[in-house]
């Protein structure tokens, strides 16, 4: 377990604890919407996992390091940030997915892109936006957010060679 799951376990805990002792029924209502929120994400969970898992197996890691590795580049933030503008889904489905890739060879700067793309440019969520608000403002908020993932890519993976973490 590394240190961050560490620190969040213990918070739960902590949390779990103060709010047995302070007040019981707002603890077991509390721990009933955490099973509520578990079981509605579970299937999502369990995919993004799977994908992940599936792509460390299934994708010879020099295919991955060769396209989204250090060594590949601005082009391989630019094919990060790509497939994450591509990728439909969940943060339950799409981390896992960029977890897997990074575990698999794929560098800091083309992982960035990936999710920052996938956070500005998704391009599934375009559809309902113009829809719902108006293609106008869609299109301008595409436009302008265009240029952030590959810069936050770029970005990373100069700072990846300055520090070693």
């Amino acid at each position: 377990m590394d240190t961050t799951t560490l620190i969040l376990v213990l918070i739960a805990i902590l949390l779990l604890f103060y709010a047995l002792i302070t007040n019981k029924s707002q603890a077991i209502e509390g721990i009933k919407l955490a099973g509520n929120t578990l079981w509605k994400n579970l299937a999502l969970l369990l995919a993004g996992f799977l994908m992940a898992g599936l792509v460390q197996v299934m994708v010879p890691k020099e295919v991955i390091s060769n396209w989204l590795g250090n060594a590949s580049g601005f082009k391989g933030v630019l094919i990060g940030c790509a497939a994450g503008g591509l990728i439909p889904g969940s943060p339950y489905a799409v981390f896992p997915l960029a977890g897997g890739f990074y575990q698999a060879g794929a560098g800091l700067g083309a992982m960035v892109g990936f999710i920052t793309a996938w956070a500005l440019w998704s391009v599934s969520r375009l559809p309902t936006e113009i829809a719902l608000i108006n293609p106008k403002v869609a299109l301008i908020r595409y436009a302008i957010t265009f240029i952030i993932p590959p810069l936050a890519g770029y970005a990373a993976q100069i700072l990846s060679k300055l520090v070693k973490i």
